[in-house]
């Protein structure tokens, strides 16, 4: 198990264990964070999972790539640390990791 953590765009801060092997969305979905909405449930075909890495993290996750970095040209508030949560496969090494929560989805 690992943690993750959730900031809202209030500044409120979420944590939830997570299991490694999972998406950082799965864990969205479990824990119903609000503004994951999910809404293709983890076909990296829509933009309601987008989420921004926090430092360290944008540097050791590196930028979004493929069918994720298209994608997000759709993401509202899109920024160099923008991630799509199904896109996030939980490691070890993430334990800790800390992602915001756009204000805005779509």
């Amino acid at each position: 198990m690992i943690t993750v953590t959730f900031v809202q765009p209030n500044g409120d801060e979420y944590t939830y264990d997570a299991e490694v092997g999972d998406t950082l969305m799965d864990v969205a979905v479990d824990n119903a964070v609000d503004g994951i909405i999910a809404q293709c449930g983890g076909g990296c075909s829509c933009c309601t999972c987008h989420t921004w890495l926090r430092e360290p993290w944008t540097d050791r996750l590196g930028p979004a790539t493929g069918d994720e970095a298209e994608l997000l040209d759709y993401a509202l508030g899109r920024s160099d640390r923008s991630r799509l949560a199904c896109q996030i496969r939980l490691t070890e090494a993430m334990d800790g990791l800390v992602v915001e929560v756009p204000a805005q989805q779509g």
